[in-house]
């Protein structure tokens, strides 16, 4: 249970803190299809990292989202057999998705909770 709540506090200090995770938008095409490149670095606490399914959401100012799901099926952009998400590591995920309009101004990051 303690490893849970301290997953979940990981979770919103990844989200509200300067813990690298960014998002940029780094190529547009004519169909609206951008690349975008996500940073995570999971803390180096002790018990920080997980096994579970980790997504994220981008929002621009006026709400209007989109869902990469699953990071690592999204995009994982790491070495093969890479252990996602552990005690320290630096994660890169990069994939196509539709472009946003806007700047990018909020992320919802998830997990399922199977880890």
């Amino acid at each position: 249970m303690e490893s849970k709540v301290a997953f979940i506090l990981l979770l919103l200090l990844l989200c509200f803190s300067t813990v690298a995770l960014s998002a940029t938008v780094s190529l547009q095409q004519e169909d609206d299809v951008c690349v975008y490149t996500v940073f995570v670095r999971t803390s180096k606490k002790l018990n920080a990292g997980t096994d579970s399914n980790i997504s994220l959401a981008l929002y621009d100012d006026t709400g209007v989202g989109i869902a990469l799901g699953n990071l690592e099926a999204w995009g994982g952009a790491m070495e093969k057999d890479h252990d996602y998400f552990e005690r320290g590591n630096l994660d890169i995920f990069t994939g196509r998705v539709p472009c946003l309009s806007r700047p990018v101004c909020a992320m919802k990051l998830t997990s399922d909770g199977t880890g």
